[in-house]
């Protein structure tokens, strides 16, 4: 398949200007080249580099860990962190460039940082008159499946700028024209679409390389979860961190007997999953060098896996084995002082709500069906792929 990047330096569309590029280390092509040398081979030059949360090089862990201003050591331009005391890019960062060019791996979740990153561009692009040129990727978990809570206003956060669900079944580029122009950004946007790309499509179905988007996502495995175990991140439930396989393995220490806790969940019959009891000890994060029972998940049919409502059930059932030592986590968190981690999580306070008053997974599940329906119609108008061919 061809990428958004492909074309627009195969076609020579920026020769002879001066760029900014927003990156990080999955910003390659199948044959491995990076965006940064793609663009130089095509004779753009560029003028200044982007890094969003994790760094550039992405090997910074976790929420609130911010990456210093650097310089390119080999190309001598400054390398701007885009997670740091500032989160859109300034004029003066800006300054000089004749674009600024995006080329980040999203995973297909509401909460993932670098969607927003891409919609501060944006806001940048339109106060700054910039033009920002996005180059589409895969949605790596497939483009069909839209699942999940809205975003309910006044829970906007930097994991959530806008009333999208949480699995949102878009591409990158997809989402740049709905925040552009649904949400009303108004930048001068241009998406270079890829060729080949089918909505039906997993990301080792493309036949790219898969480079780690961000440290505790290591494989498709672990993207394909995400949308659903990332809610482990408001509670202090082990979310898998500091093992290898974050958010596929989910455990704590007061579930002393996982095999019953694998079995009840089993028990529930969700569609696609398996869970096979793990005991595992984290290396860092939470409850590290300390013992935790729970399980592993293992996704046996992806096509009709509900990442989300297998979130919600994995973290009911936890909870209930041990209302007594389970908390939700406390604020601060990605940039959000007062409301908890949960709600900006999930979009609202609903979630956490329903689950302290007795409401079933099944039941939220079948509301978020009804909330999401008239996203649905919104979304419709953004898409630019039907069977592997942009519109």
């Amino acid at each position: 398949m061809v990428l958004g990047s492909d074309v627009l330096f195969d076609r020579q569309l920026l020769r002879g200007r001066t760029v900014g590029i927003v990156c990080n280390p999955a910003s390659i092509d199948a044959g491995f080249r990076h965006v940064l040398q793609r663009a130089e081979e095509a004779g753009v030059a560029v003028g200044a580099i982007f890094g969003p949360q994790h760094g550039l090089q992405s090997n910074l862990q976790d929420n609130m860990i911010e990456s210093p201003h650097v310089e390119d050591a080999r190309r001598r331009v400054p390398v701007y962190s885009l997670y740091s005391e500032t989160r859109e890019p300034t004029a003066a960062m800006l300054a000089g460039l004749d674009a600024l060019v995006i080329d980040l791996q999203d995973v297909g979740t509401r909460i993932y940082t670098y969607i927003y990153t891409m919609a501060n561009c944006l806001r940048a692009g339109a106060r700054h008159g910039l033009p920002i040129v996005v180059c589409d990727r895969p949605n790596p978990i497939g483009g069909l499946t839209v699942e999940g809570p809205m975003l309910v206003p006044g829970y906007e956060s930097f994991i959530g700028q806008f009333p999208i669900p949480m699995r949102h079944g878009m591409t990158i580029g997809e989402l740049a024209r709905l925040f552009n122009e649904h949400f009303g950004i108004g930048a001068k946007l241009e998406v270079v679409a890829m060729a080949g790309w089918r909505r039906d499509q997993y990301f080792d179905e493309t036949g790219l390389p898969w480079v780690l988007p961000s440290p505790n996502l290591p494989t498709l495995a672990s993207a394909v979860v995400y949308p659903g175990t990332v809610l482990f991140e408001g509670t202090n439930i082990s979310e898998g961190r500091g093992t290898t396989k974050p958010f596929e393995l989910v455990g704590a220490p007061w579930v002393t007997d996982p095999d019953t806790l694998a079995a009840s969940l089993n028990a529930v019959n969700l569609p696609g999953v398996h869970f096979r009891a793990h005991t595992f000890e984290p290396t860092f994060q939470k409850h590290a060098r300390t013992s935790c029972g729970g399980v592993q998940i293992h996704v046996t049919d992806r096509r009709v896996f509900p990442a989300v409502e297998t979130g919600v059930v994995v973290l009911d059932q936890f909870r209930r084995a041990g209302i007594a030592d389970f908390a939700w986590r406390e604020p601060p968190y990605e940039y959000e002082y007062e409301k908890l981690p949960i709600d900006i999580l999930s979009g609202s306070s609903r979630l956490r709500l329903a689950l302290e008053a007795g409401v079933s997974p099944h039941a939220l599940a079948e509301e978020w069906r009804a909330d999401v329906a008239p996203f649905l119609s919104v979304r419709e108008r953004f898409l630019l792929y039907r069977g592997g061919a942009p519109e």
